[in-house]
C-alpha cells in the first residue's frame, strides 16, 4: 500500500471517521480546509469557504479543541480592542488519538479472540442466541429465547474474520506511523 502524502492525510477513511466521531461531518471540512492552507487560519474564513455558520464552525472547533485537535493563538487588535482567534490542526494528535483507539480496540478483540478459542459455543437454529457450553448445559441444551434445542456452533469462521479485522487494523495503524 502506497505511503499517503501529507496533504492527504484527512482524505483517509480512518481519519475521516475519527473526525466525523469526534467532531461532526463539519469536521472533516473544516480539518480539510485547514490542512489545505497550512496556515492558521479564522473560523470566518472556514465558515465563509465551506458556507456555513460562523456558529457552526465554532462549535466543531470547540469539540476538535476539546480533544487536543484544534489549538488557536488569541490576538488582540489594537485599532477596537476585540480579540482575533487564528485556529490550526494538529495532524499529530490526531494520529495519536487514532492509534490509542486503535490499539485498544485491537486487545479487545484479541481477548474476545483468546476467550473463543477456549470455549465451545452452542446456539439454535433460530440463532437467538450463542453461549458458552456451560450456560447451554444450564438451560439443558433449550435456547432461553425460543426453546429449540441448542446444537454446537462452529466458531472458526469468526475467529477468521476477527483475525481479519485485527489484520486490517494493524495495516491502519502502520499506516498512520509512517505520516508523522
Amino acid at each position: 500500500m502506497p505511503l499517503p502524502t501529507q496533504k492527504k492525510f484527512i482524505r483517509l477513511p480512518l481519519v475521516q471517521e475519527f473526525l466525523r466521531g469526534t467532531g461532526g461531518e463539519a469536521a472533516i471540512g473544516v480539518a480539510a480546509f485547514c490542512e489545505k492552507k497550512g496556515k492558521r487560519v479564522t473560523d470566518e474564513e472556514i465558515a465563509k469557504k465551506m458556507k456555513v455558520k460562523v456558529t457552526e464552525i465554532r462549535t466543531v472547533l470547540n469539540r476538535l479543541h476539546y480533544r487536543g485537535i484544534a489549538c488557536y493563538k488569541k490576538t488582540k487588535n489594537k485599532r477596537n480592542g476585540w480579540y482575533n482567534y487564528t485556529w490550526e490542526i494538529k495532524k499529530q494528535r490526531i494520529v495519536e488519538l487514532i492509534l490509542e483507539k486503535q490499539k485498544e480496540n485491537i486487545k479487545k478483540l484479541e481477548e474476545k479472540q483468546n476467550f473463543e478459542k477456549d470455549y465451545s459455543f452452542f446456539g439454535c437454529k433460530n440463532n437467538c442466541s450463542i453461549v458458552p457450553f456451560e450456560i447451554a448445559a444450564e438451560y439443558q441444551f433449550k435456547c432461553p429465547e425460543c426453546g429449540n434445542t441448542m446444537n454446537s456452533f462452529d466458531y472458526t469462521k469468526k475467529l477468521v474474520g476477527i483475525n481479519k479485522q485485527i489484520d486490517t487494523m494493524k495495516k491502519e495503524i502502520g499506516q498512520l506511523e509512517k505520516i508523522v
